[in-house]
């Protein structure tokens, strides 16, 4: 049997493999950011491929804090129904599925209605515009926004959330010294570049209870010097742990408009390797795992536990399934 058909459990929840599908923004949402028959669709076929896991796109926290004007939310009771007809479709498959809840930031759609936010008044770029930067007030109301959709997940049906700490949104933007340069509790130290993401996992976990599954993703590197590393990712685990974290999903980038000089099958597994040296709880790999020979040696040799697949999955939601009923690769 495969290595990668090895159950394995991310808090209470135990998934029948290895294999997940990584959140992918699909713009079909509607203009109130409800989720559509599209979506219950799209992922149930993605759970009807053999994937122990589905992780559903960035699901937005505030109407502010979109990504883009045709993404889904959860910032109101009325996101509820449609989301819960989302799990259930991929629930007839027998396969649990996590939301992924994000705060844009300074990468929220230029569109949105409300102010857009950031650590500090430093833009992303000019199409973007320069956001304003946040109260203590502000980030308050972003940390209840957090738990409000928290609560709201569990309504719908899910059986885990994913706090999106990386690709530039809001709170990778607050841990990251390139794009934080406030002077108050909320910047300067690590501590304090942490302490929002650490309210919002409190926050977020007294309101679903100790054994309901939370995982974080995070950006390992900034690829700019002075920006975040691995071993930066490895320490903000470590703080975090005790908090309640069920996994950790390792991706890269984002902060900045610059991309990595080296891109190529598996470019990403080092970064977590690093951090699964600093943490015990299940480490998930992403970023050209395309083959079976690959997932298998990234499993096997321990540089993660599980193995996220993102674009092969649009083209084709049974590109996996083969892998689950072979020959363990030698």
């Amino acid at each position: 049997m495969s290595l990668l058909n090895h159950p394995i459990n991310i808090g209470s929840i135990e998934l029948a493999n290895r294999l997940i599908a990584a959140p992918m923004q699909q713009y079909r949402g509607s203009a109130e950011g409800y989720a559509t028959d599209y979506h219950a669709g799209h992922y149930s076929r993605f759970a009807a491929g053999g994937l122990g896991l589905v992780i559903i796109e960035s699901t937005s926290i505030a109407e502010s804090g979109r990504l883009f004007q045709n993404d889904i939310g959860i910032f109101s009771d009325r996101h509820i129904s449609p989301l819960k007809n989302v799990t259930e479709a991929v629930h007839k498959h027998g396969v649990p599925v996590f939301i992924q809840l994000c705060h844009g930031g300074r990468k929220a759609s230029p569109d949105n209605q409300g102010e857009m936010l950031a650590p500090s008044a430093l833009p992303y770029n000019e199409d973007y515009g320069t956001p304003n930067e946040m109260t203590q007030e502000e980030i308050r109301e972003v940390v209840e926004q957090f738990r409000q959709a928290a609560g709201r997940s569990v309504e719908a049906g899910f059986d885990g959330i994913e706090l999106h700490a990386a690709h530039g949104y809001l709170l990778h933007q607050f841990l990251s010294p390139l794009s934080n340069k406030r002077e108050d509790a909320y910047g300067g130290s690590f501590e304090n570049r942490l302490r929002i993401l650490k309210e919002v996992l409190q926050a977020v976990r007294k309101q679903v209870g100790e054994e309901y599954p939370v995982q974080i993703r995070f950006s390992a590197t900034d690829y700019v010097d002075g920006g975040l590393t691995p071993d930066d990712i490895g320490g903000a685990v470590n703080a975090l742990e005790p908090f309640g974290v069920d996994a950790i999903h390792v991706s890269t980038g984002g902060l900045l408009p610059v991309k990595p000089s080296d891109v190529g099958p598996g470019y990403q597994v080092p970064h977590a390797a690093t951090i699964k040296g600093y943490t015990e709880v299940p480490v998930i790999a992403v970023g050209l795992i395309h083959t079976q020979e690959l997932a298998e040696e990234v499993v096997k040799s321990r540089r993660a536990d599980c193995i996220a697949i993102g674009r092969p999955l649009l083209e084709d939601p049974d590109f996996v399934k083969n892998w689950l009923f072979s020959n363990p690769v030698k």
